[in-house]
């Protein structure tokens, strides 16, 4: 089986190719419900459809960005006194300029028609907006009426309804409604009414309710679907309102609205330039263009669902929703659907196996109850004589055939998996993680390697200034107070330069936020430094007053710097830089006197400086230098890169987050190596990881520029004992990952946060975004985004993983059960006896427990302790493992047994006698069966484990299902009689039945004593790194 489905049903997790997801389409056969199964299944026809939709958007957009033929100038001449009409709502507004004429100036870049308006600034006055200031927020409601909403046109969520019809699409129950039809018609007419027709109406009821469950169970994964999609579009935008900056939801931005762009930034709606420094935007997920694309006052255009590819700016949004290309390409993007994961690919295969051997006894039991009939004539001498009664029976044999391919075809395997990750989804939702990709879910259960940054996710991004090394003395910044750090004998001069590099050379603002309270936005470390220097200056606005920022070269991951160039108020040039220690410290050939004069730094000092950096950076601390340089006026504004004068070094606490190396340590008994990689000095990583229990004795920590210069085999050979790397690129990241998976074979989960980190998430098994430091771009290339960009979450996510993949095992296992003892206890009967103990009523009930029922049940199970301490599954491992085999063929070889005996000398045993013994016996075979599939859940609840109650009532729905699958069987059983073909039991009986069930347990602690050889699967292996798995088996129950 494992071969068939390896060989037919394999998909990858990530980006699987066309050709798979075609070959398993093809391979699927005997399919009861297609809308029903392939419900989450992606439309490769309409996803083609919208391929071709977006590129011809694509097309006219690059036309109108690039191209601009003279025919648009001429379209745009005749057109232009029609646009310039202002529509009587908007002037009742108040506002001097329409929608339609704001989308049609951006959207085509027409700089004359801008012009005309008066610039930026023209717009701006005839939308009533302050620049500086931005809008009011009482204005809101009123641009919302007269320029729409900034959210795009989806398609409507599917009513109620659509899920019963989905549910009656199912060919078999349609085949049985018909049987149920005939079998009224022919019942009345030969028995009369009431009495004819209680067959035929107990199976439409039966196929009623199981209707009902189905449709209600797949409305509420919907629901929950919907609310994930919802929450993966909303971003968080900084925009400027009632003069203060503010976070917004994209979905709040109205036409007006001043937006502040920083690098990763996608860009929320179509707008026009105002002000910013080097601003680059990557134009290509609208136009295909790869290009990046320079914005300022001669360019000042815009464009929605852009991304800042570099610089930082501000915009006027001039248009949002549907008035934007992006809002019109966004509507095909939903088109098609999402990839299928790899086990509702795989489940597809076992269904589509199991339907094929269910098919062929279902034919089998049609034609050996008929032959059986037919012989029973012919002996008599009637073969020839046929009555209504003898139509009845072909259409009840005919009837239990298709309802043995109802039980044998289990639909319900696939959506499975959709119930268990809507449930998990759901549950990460709450635990702040964002799953992106549903197959992201699944694969964690798999990853055996962690790539994790260290700032913010295994610190808690809270920055703090501890230390200052300034003029040749360390001081200490006791609990953010100035005390004598800079004492009198330090010259002004120098406390100067210290304020101008602190607060002219930051990513960060200081805004007023309610009730007049001083706020800081900006990432950590930048708000660490402005908090330092408001302790001694608290006039951060006169600062950026005097002095004229001319250029920005904003902080990224690969310079590891950030500078800016000043135009001070004597109109001097001057040029900040601050940074990583070393690289700043290679770039200055001056250090700043205590007299506040540049004095050449001789190689001494430098030497000095260098232990002074290390000395912080072992203490755990963020080490940074500031510098400057003056500079002469010249037509060149280019920064330059040397001779700066070096004017302090600051160390940063970034505390370990609580719960870190608890989190680790879990994550090291799974099975999952956890490596740092990160941009940090290699003294604060070691630090740091050892802190975090990552870094081990015999670990190797190392830089990502030594690590780059080792050749493949070099590499290869440090990779099982590399635990930190620091001062690494993201090319350094994307460069391990790749060894990781193609080299190692691993299943590799990486964390990332900045628009560079983008490929390195792309090409990892498991892309974790940080939702608080991550940028746009960052998580739009991730497949989970951390909210709280907390590394105890990331753990939690492998757990849920785990979870998922094992609660469907649990639930195939289940299911495969009942199938196998249902198909022969039919068939055999059907064989011997000429009859079938289970009626099409029963089996449907029985189909329900098992199908949706069974899977609300056992693939909702949360996670517990015990699935962190074992190894994970392997990339290839088997689905149906062994101890499944195992567990599947022992129950049902004792449910088969025990039916046996029933069945053909349960009388006797029994002492049953009178009129209804054969209905009563049938009856308890019901009972008994159905109470078997009842305990039998209760067992597989743990495959290997003796103890299958522990946490059992922490679940609640596992509890509901089985309440109400025994109350539905004593109702069946003692007050629906005529429709489900069963006599009321007595006491005696019950009993009987309940123990027969219960019994499985001990059969379940017997076969869990059965040693099962796994040498064979990649379940359970021998980690590269040396790590062995913990013992599994009946010796830890």
């Amino acid at each position: 089986m494992e071969d068939y489905l390896k060989k037919n049903f394999e998909v990858e997790a990530k980006r699987p190719s066309e050709e798979a997801l075609r070959r398993w389409r093809s391979a699927v056969w005997l399919v009861k419900n297609p809308r029903r199964r392939f419900r989450m299944v992606a439309d490769l026809a309409k996803r083609a459809e919208a391929e071709r939709k977006r590129h011809k958007i694509q097309e006219k957009i690059r036309i109108a960005l690039y191209v601009q033929k003279a025919a648009l100038h001429f379209i745009d001449a005749v057109d232009r006194t029609e646009r310039k009409k202002i529509p009587d709502e908007v002037k009742q507004a108040g506002f001097d300029i329409g929608p339609d004429e704001l989308a049609s100036i951006v959207r085509s870049h027409d700089i004359p028609r801008l012009e005309s308006h008066g610039g930026t600034e023209g717009v701006a006055r005839k939308l009533s907006v302050s620049l500086e200031n931005g809008l009011s927020l009482s204005e809101i409601s009123t641009r919302q009426e007269i320029y729409g909403l900034n959210k795009f046109v989806e398609k409507p969520p599917r009513p109620f309804w659509m899920f019963v019809w989905d549910a009656m699409q199912d060919l078999t129950l349609i085949i049985l409604m018909v049987c149920a039809v005939i079998s009224v018609g022919v019942g009345i007419a030969t028995e009369g009414w009431p009495k004819g027709m209680y067959d035929g109406i107990g199976i439409i009821l039966c196929i009623f309710l199981v209707v009902a469950v189905t449709a209600i169970s797949d409305y509420k994964q919907s629901l929950q679907f919907r609310d994930l999609d919802k929450e993966k579009r909303n971003i968080v935008v900084h925009v400027t309102r009632n003069g203060s900056r503010q976070k917004v939801s994209i979905y709040d931005l109205v036409v007006g609205d001043i937006v502040n762009l920083s690098i990763g930034d996608q860009v929320p709606a179509d707008g026009l330039y105002i002000s910013g420094y080097s601003l680059s935007i990557d134009e290509s997920s609208l136009s295909g263009e790869s290009e990046p694309v320079n914005i300022n006052q001669d360019r000042p255009f815009i464009l929605s669902g852009t991304k800042v590819q570099d610089g930082s700016g501000k915009m006027l949004v001039t248009s949002v929703g549907m008035r934007t290309e992006w809002g019109r390409l966004m509507a095909t993007l939903s088109e098609g659907g999402e990839d299928e994961t790899p086990l509702q690919v795989k489940l597809n295969g076992v269904a589509t196996i199991i339907g094929k051997i269910g098919l062929v006894f279902a034919i089998l039991t049609f034609l050996v109850l008929t032959a059986r009939m037919l012989a029973g004539k012919a002996i008599h001498g009637h073969i020839m004589d046929w009555s209504i009664g003898d139509v009845l029976n072909l259409l009840n044999f005919f009837a239990i055939a298709v309802t043995i391919l109802v039980v044998a075809v289990p639909e319900g395997l696939p959506l499975a998996v959709t119930l268990s990750l809507a449930f998990a989804l759901k549950k990460l939702m709450n635990d702040r993680a964002l799953v992106r990709h549903l197959s992201a879910c699944e694969t964690m259960g798999s990853a055996n390697s962690i790539c994790t940054d260290k700032t913010g996710t295994l610190t808690t991004n809270h920055m703090v200034v501890t230390k200052i090394w300034i003029c040749g003395e360390a001081k200490r910044v006791e609990n953010n107070k100035p005390g004598n750090v800079l004492n009198s004998s330090i010259a002004e001069k120098v406390t100067d330069a210290l304020m101008h590099a602190i607060f002219l050379n930051t990513g960060a603002e200081v805004v007023k936020g309610k009730g007049g309270k001083t706020e800081i936005l900006g990432s950590p470390t930048e708000t660490a430094l402005l908090e330092f220097g408001l302790l001694f200056q608290r006039d951060f606005d006169s600062q950026l007053q005097e002095n004229k920022t001319i250029k920005v070269e904003p902080f990224n991951s690969v310079k590891k710097k950030m500078s800016v160039l000043v135009a001070l108020p004597n109109d001097n040039l001057r040029a900040f830089v601050k940074g990583a220690s070393e690289i700043i410290l290679g770039m200055c050939d001056k250090i700043l006197s205590k007299n506040g004069e540049s004095v050449p730094l001789s190689e001494e000092q430098r030497k000095n400086i260098t232990n002074v950096i290390n000395g912080f950076a072992c203490e755990a601390l963020r080490t940074l230098c500031l510098a400057f340089r003056d500079l002469e006026k010249t037509s060149d504004e280019s920064i330059p890169d040397n001779n700066y004068t070096l004017i302090a070094v600051v160390g940063i606490k970034d505390p370990v987050r609580p719960g870190v190396k608890e989190a680790v340590q879990t994550c090291l008994a799974a099975g999952i190596v956890v490596r740092m990689v990160t941009g940090d000095n290699i003294n604060t990583a070691k630090a740091i990881a050892r802190e975090c229990g990552i870094l081990t004795d015999d670990g190797i920590a190392m830089e990502g520029s030594d690590f780059r210069d080792k050749s493949v085999q070099e590499m290869k050979e440090i990779i099982p004992k590399l635990q930190v790397m620091a001062r690494s690129l993201p090319l350094d990241k994307h460069k391990l990952v790749s060894l990781l998976r193609k080299e190692c074979k691993e299943v590799v989960a990486v964390t990332g946060d900045g628009t560079n980190d983008a490929p390195a998430l792309h090409e990892a098994d498991i892309g974790l975004a940080m939702g608080i430091a991550g940028t746009e771009v960052a998580k739009e290339s991730a497949d989970v985004v951390i909210m709280d960009d907390n590394f105890t979450t990331i753990v939690n996510v492998a757990r849920w993983g785990r979870s998922v993949y094992i609660n469907i095992q649990k639930f195939v296992q289940f299911q495969l059960t009942v199938n196998v003892v249902a198909l022969m206890t039919n068939f055999i009967s059907a064989c011997v006896s000429g009859s079938a103990p289970l009626t099409a009523v029963q089996l449907l009930w029985v189909n329900m427990i098992m199908d949706t029922l069974g899977a609300l049940a056992l693939a909702t199970e949360p996670p517990h302790d015990g699935l962190m301490k074992q190894p994970p599954v392997g990339r290839n491992g088997n689905f149906i493992t062994k101890v499944m085999w195992r567990n599947i063929i022992g129950q049902s070889i004792y449910q088969m047994i025990v039916l046996g005996v029933l069945m053909f000398d349960g009388k006797r045993l029994l002492n049953l006698n009178g009129p209804n013994s054969e209905t009563t016996l049938n009856t308890l075979i019901f009972n008994a069966f159905v109470f078997c599939q009842v305990f039998n859940e209760i067992n597989s609840r743990d495959m290997e484990k003796i103890n299958v109650f522990r946490g059992m009532f922490s679940s609640w729905i596992f509890i509901v299902v089985m309440i109400s699958t025994v109350t539905f069987q004593v109702i069946i059983v003692e007050f629906l009689g005529k429709f489900a073909d069963t006599v009321p039991l007595s006491p005696e009986l019950w009993v009987v039945s309940i123990l027969i069930g219960a019994v499985s347990l001990v059969v379940g602690v017997v076969l869990k004593c059965i040693p099962v050889s796994m040498a064979k699967t990649s379940r359970i292996f021998k980690h590269h790194d040396g790590y062995e798995p913990l013992p599994s088996g009946p010796e830890l129950a």
